[in-house]
């Protein structure tokens, strides 16, 4: 491939209009409602939540209580019934499919429990491929590519292919791939969920190296121990929020540790 950049997806800039403020992402009012028949099921009931640049905010709840949905939502994955939801200093509820996947292409970041990476492709491949098109050219994405996986601790991986690494490097091959865009906020669903307490300890510390770099980090969990990393804890149950003092996961995480022990 020619070292050109790719066309440019037209995208509204948020960084731009970011300027001046230090909320990453709020949420206001939010609702998500579902059809199951003839029967309307409320996902997310009037969530209210902000998020600040460097911050690092994890969302505790149980399987069921809205916490994919709520993922869905700041990711732009999918749009809320109801309420506003301003990105970087932008309204992006109103935004055209075209608009919404270029923010989120260049903005956010994302990181799963199940890796999502492209099994034929090297690991270097997999993290130069999420710039394809953002107008980068082909050099400056295998340099970002190179560089990423350094972050990560995984340069000497990345001609390997995925099948030859273990989960916990196929998850730094994750987490480099979400942070090679210089992404605005990192959303992270579950990442330790497919992994043993041993590795799971070396990727959520990688997650706190993260935050003391800078990068703003929102956790979904359902874990207690992993939601008392983050700087501050929001519960949600049932399709609503509720934040959650420092006491309320210290206990829990404590008694975590100990069963993992």
């Amino acid at each position: 491939m020619a070292d050109g950049a790719e066309p440019d997806t037209a995208a509204p800039d948020t960084a731009a209009q970011s300027s001046g403020t230090d909320v990453v992402l709020s949420l206001r009012s939010i609702a998500k409602t579902y059809l199951a028949g003839d029967v309307e099921v409320a996902a997310l009931r009037d969530v209210d939540v902000e998020v600040s640049r460097g911050e690092y905010v994890s969302i505790l709840g149980p399987s069921g209580s809205g916490k994919s949905t709520l993922l869905n939502v700041l990711g732009l994955l999918d749009r809320p019934t109801a309420g506003s939801y301003v990105f970087e200093g932008m309204e992006v509820t109103d935004l055209d499919e075209q608009e919404r996947t270029a923010v989120r292409g260049r903005r956010i970041g994302f990181v799963f429990q199940a890796f999502h990476l492209l099994s034929h492709r090297t690991v270097e491949d997999n993290v130069a491929l999420s710039m394809l098109y953002t107008g980068v050219g082909t050099a400056e994405r295998l340099r970002r590519a190179k560089q990423a996986l350094e972050s990560v601790g995984l340069a000497h991986r990345s001609s390997f292919l995925p099948t030859q690494l273990s989960g916990g490097e196929r998850q730094r091959v994750a987490i480099a791939r979400a942070i090679v865009t210089d992404p605005a906020v990192l959303l992270a669903d579950e990442p330790t969920g497919n992994l043993d307490s041993v590795t799971s300890e070396s990727i959520l510390a990688l997650f706190d190296d993260l935050r003391r770099r800078g990068l703003t980090i929102v956790m979904i969990t359902h874990d207690a121990h992993v939601a008392a990393r983050a700087d501050r804890a929001v519960h949600i149950r049932d399709g609503r929020l509720t934040e959650l003092p420092p006491a309320a996961i210290a206990a829990p995480a404590r008694a975590s540790a100990r069963g993992q022990r």
